[in-house]
């Protein structure tokens, strides 16, 4: 009963004179420290809670962006590569232009590993309409012909095999010669050149179009030294093949123009000869 007089005595003197006010600040003051302990086991686990559930979703957040980041680059890296097949296709596409019969587009497979030998695999065969003989060519120049056919693939001698040879001609005045592989993917030589022919370094040589193998005047290869031999009849001639033999994946098969050859898509083999005809 005391303490319940108290305590309304002392709130109405707090109402009606204001004099309790330097009063409840101390006692909270005074209080402070002791409600901070006794609310500091839970603020503490609240505030562990939150900081490993903030850690743990910053890892989740962290690895979602690095597994995004690899698959950002991994398309980047593919458009890249697409992005670099188009244009070898439309520099393949925009050659073909200028030569007259069919072409086809083909792949390399795999080439040979034989270091005496320039072989490439290509992604068409008999199939296609591909036939032994036919030129083989990328973007920029000649790079070879067909050797074997089998229905879905064949297999192609470059220009730089020792075994090659290729009739070509001087761009600048027409002079013909041949050009035979060295073995070396950036060399021919031109062995049948006499010491007093015009030729000279930076002539570019092109198909003859001798033979009707390969089609004429396509680019060949660049001359890039002429040394006369004054103990034999024949200059010592090199050229660099304009090709990019060991660089082009995309290859143009070409076929050569004659009333009975069809599109590659419904050709079914080389030209046939006459009946009568061997």
């Amino acid at each position: 009963m005391t303490f319940t007089l108290a305590s309304i005595l002392l709130m109405t003197v707090d109402q009606r004179l204001h004099q309790l006010e330097m009063l409840r600040a101390g006692l909270s003051t005074a209080l402070y420290p002791l409600q901070y302990l006794v609310d500091l086991p839970t603020s503490g686990l609240r505030w562990l809670g939150e900081t490993l559930a903030s850690r743990s979703d910053l890892l989740r957040e962290n690895q979602q962006l690095r597994a995004e980041r690899l698959r950002i680059k991994a398309r980047l890296l593919r458009y890249e590569a697409l992005q670099a097949e188009n244009k070898r296709l439309k520099e393949l596409l925009d050659s073909s232009v200028k030569l007259e019969g069919h072409t086809l587009v083909a792949e390399l497979l795999a080439i040979d590993l034989d270091p005496s030998k320039h072989q490439i695999l290509i992604n068409q065969g008999s199939q296609h309409g591909v036939f032994e003989g036919q030129p083989l060519l990328d973007a920029t120049g000649i790079m070879g012909q067909i050797l074997h056919v089998a229905p879905f693939s064949s297999t192609a001698i470059l220009i730089t095999d020792p075994d090659h040879a290729l009739p070509v001609q001087v761009n600048r005045n027409g002079l013909r010669t041949i050009a035979v592989g060295t073995g070396d993917l950036q060399r021919l030589e031109l062995p049948h050149v006499p010491n007093n022919a015009d030729i000279k370094v930076g002539d570019l040589l092109t198909t003859s179009g001798l033979g009707g193998r390969f089609p004429a005047d396509y680019p060949v290869a660049t001359v890039v030294s002429v040394t006369p031999n004054p103990g034999s009849p024949f200059a010592k001639v090199s050229a660099v093949p304009t090709a990019l033999l060991d660089r082009s994946r995309e290859v143009l098969l070409v076929w050569p123009v004659a009333p009975d050859i069809v599109a590659p898509d419904k050709f079914v083999g080389p030209p046939r000869p006459p009946q009568g005809q061997p």
